[in-house]
C-alpha cells in the first residue's frame, strides 16, 4: 500500500508545474491546460486525504471540480476560439479587448 505522503509529493509537483506554466507561458490553450493541471492536483490531494480518513467527502467534491473544470473548458475554448478568428493569435501578451 503506497502512503498518503507519496500522494501528497505528487501533487504537489504537478501543481507547481501548473503554476509555472501559467506564470512562464504566454499562449492561452497552454494557460488553460496549465490550469487544468492545477485542477487535477487538487483533485489527487483530495482523493488521497479522503482515502486516508476513511471518507467519501473528498471523492465528492472531486466530482464537483470536475463539473467546474469541465465547464472552464469548454466557455475557455469558445473564448479562445472567438479571439482567434478575431486577432490570429493566443498569445496573451498581443491580445487587447478594448481593441476590436
Amino acid at each position: 500500500m503506497v502512503p498518503t505522503s507519496y500522494y501528497l509529493i505528487l501533487s504537489a509537483l504537478v501543481f507547481t508545474i501548473g503554476v509555472i506554466g501559467v506564470l512562464v507561458r504566454r499562449n492561452a490553450l497552454v494557460i488553460f491546460m496549465s490550469v487544468e493541471m492545477m485542477m487535477n492536483a487538487v483533485n489527487l490531494t483530495l482523493v488521497a486525504l479522503a482515502r486516508q480518513l476513511g471518507s467519501l467527502d473528498g471523492q465528492v467534491f472531486v466530482f464537483i471540480v470536475m463539473a467546474v473544470a469541465a465547464a472552464e473548458v469548454a466557455i475557455g475554448l469558445a473564448i479562445v476560439m472567438e479571439i482567434v478568428r478575431h486577432r490570429d493569435t493566443t498569445n496573451v501578451d498581443e491580445l487587447d479587448l478594448l481593441k476590436w
